[in-house]
């Protein structure tokens, strides 16, 4: 290769390789979010809540497929499949992990004390094990309390 060659073709390389180490940067990062949901693949009322919470994702800024990749397991309702697909969900080391009812979040426990998990559905975690107390969790997992509607104005006929 004569010596012009050369140098043109160093400077090509020079010239185009930062502009190729760009093309493989994403614009933006993609986060990664678990969900393991303790319910049958196919419930009306799950559909409708997972399409409601992708909805508000969306609204969000948080587009599936865009910047945000969704992981989904359903249980099929067999607590024998929670370990199996906590462990799975695991170990894609998801930023996030949202799961509903306390065989859930038991299995997730066991599996992780460093990512994030958010619950729902879960009746009484502070005797279940999964947090602390209600105003400080002390751990990884945090989440919203489940109680069925009738139970309220039970509560307000307990009144001290």
């Amino acid at each position: 290769m004569r010596r012009r060659e050369f140098i043109a073709l160093l400077g090509n390389a020079a010239v185009a390789w930062p502009l190729a180490a760009r093309a493989q940067q994403p614009s933006q990062s993609i986060r990664r979010l678990a969900i393991l949901l303790h319910g049958v693949q196919g419930d009306p009322l799950w559909d409708q809540r997972l399409a409601a919470f992708r909805q508000e994702l969306a609204r969000l800024g948080w587009m599936a497929g865009q910047n945000l990749q969704i992981e989904l397991r359903y249980s099929g309702g067999e607590y024998d499949r929670l370990s199996r697909l906590a462990h799975e969900l695991v170990s894609l080391t998801p930023d996030v992990i949202f799961a509903n009812t306390t065989p859930a979040i038991r299995a997730l426990q066991h599996e992780t004390s460093s990512i994030p998990i958010v619950f729902v559905e879960v009746s009484d975690p502070v005797s279940a094990g999964l947090v602390a107390s209600l105003s400080r969790p002390a751990s990884n997992i945090t989440g919203f309390l489940f109680y069925e509607n009738s139970i309220v104005g039970k509560w307000l006929g307990m009144r001290p």
